[in-house]
């Protein structure tokens, strides 16, 4: 995702924001009693929110294992900075160090 670049947030850009915000007459708070109605997307519209899931479902012949792994953060910046695909890259560099290693 590219990075805007935008100036910071004033005071006086958030007073402006809230002030807008509460001016708008087509978006008034919430009572407490209507928060303590509030029901969950899901519950409130089953059919509706299991239309909206999305799934890569089963893969047809997995090839990849998924694993947990602590690696150093230079490591991992230094695969970020090469960007998007760096994971695969990473993938390639660890089978190819693989190959070198001895077992038995």
């Amino acid at each position: 995702m590219p990075k805007l670049d935008l100036p910071p947030i004033t005071d006086a850009d958030e007073s402006r924001i809230q002030a807008g915000i509460a001016g708008d007459p087509n978006n008034p708070e919430i009572t407490a009693e209507q928060a303590r109605a509030a029901r969950p997307f899901a519950e409130a519209f089953p059919e509706l929110a299991a239309t909206l899931r999305r799934s890569r479902g089963l893969q047809k012949a997995p090839t990849k294992q998924l694993v947990s792994l602590r690696l150093d953060a230079d490591t991992v910046a230094a695969f970020k900075a090469t960007g998007p695909g760096w994971q695969g890259r990473m993938n390639d560099a660890l089978r190819a160090a693989a190959r070198t290693l001895r077992v038995g």
